[in-house]
C-alpha cells in the first residue's frame, strides 16, 4: 500500500522513528542502523516502509534504503522470522553481510542478533539461499561464484585462523578469497587482516 513516506523527523526512539508527513506523524518501527543513519539528518527525511496488518492492529515498518527493505521482506518470508526478528537481524548486520552471511553459511553473524538462535538462523540460510543468488546485494567487489567456489587448503586455513581471532567465517572467506592460494598461510593471514582493517 505505502512504499515511502517523505516527511520531516520528529522523533527517535528505541527501535522506532517517527516522520511528521502532511501534518500526520507516522510511527515506524526501524533497524538500529536506521536511526543512527537519521540521527545526523534534519529537515525532510525518507523512509520505505512496509505496512503490516494483523487481527489487532497496524504497524508500519521502514528503513532509509530501499537495499534494506528489501532484505526485511526477504526475512520475513522465512517461516519463524517476524519483523521484531527480521529488525533484529538488520540491527546487527547491512543488506550486504546477511547476503554474505547466508552464502558462507555463517550462522555466527546472523545469531548475532537478539533472539535469534542457530536454529533460527540455520533456517535462514537454508530458506535463502536460493533467492539471494539471483539478488544484486553483495558488495561489487565479492560475487557469488567467489563465494561458492571452494577455497584450496592454504585458503581454508588461513580462514580458520582468521575465524579463531575472531572474525566471523562470511569476513574471513571473502578477505582470503582475493588473495593468491600459493601463498603461505601465515602470509595469506596477514595480507587477509590488512584487508579486514
Amino acid at each position: 500500500m505505502y512504499y515511502y513516506i517523505k516527511g520531516e523527523k520528529v522523533l527517535t526512539g528505541d527501535g522506532f522513528v517517527v516522520i511528521d508527513a502532511g501534518g500526520v506523524g507516522y510511527k515506524i518501527a526501524t533497524s538500529l542502523s536506521s536511526i543512527s543513519s537519521l540521527s545526523d539528518k534534519s529537515g525532510v527525511v525518507t523512509m520505505y516502509v512496509q505496512l503490516i496488518v494483523r487481527e489487532d492492529s497496524q504497524e508500519l515498518v521502514g528503513f532509509t534504503t530501499n537495499e534494506e527493505l528489501s532484505m526485511y521482506k526477504h526475512l520475513t518470508s522465512v517461516s519463524g522470522v517476524g519483523p521484531k526478528a527480521a529488525i533484529a537481524i538488520l540491527s546487527t548486520s547491512t543488506p550486504a553481510e546477511v547476503a554474505l552471511a547466508v552464502m558462507t553459511d555463517d550462522v555466527k553473524t546472523i545469531t548475532r542478533a537478539s533472539g535469534v538462535g542457530p536454529k533460527l538462523a540455520k533456517r535462514v540460510i537454508l530458506e535463502l539461499r536460493d533467492k539471494l543468488k539471483n539478488e544484486d546485494i553483495l558488495p561489487s567487489e565479492i560475487s557469488v561464484a567467489d563465494i561458492s567456489a571452494p577455497l584450496s587448503d592454504s585458503l581454508t586455513e588461513a580462514a580458520a585462523a582468521l575465524t579463531v581471532l575472531g572474525y566471523s567465517a562470511s569476513d574471513a572467506k571473502a578477505a582470503v578469497s582475493k588473495l593468491d592460494a600459493n601463498m603461505s598461510v601465515e602470509d595469506l593471514v596477514r595480507e587477509a587482516l590488512k584487508l579486514l582493517m
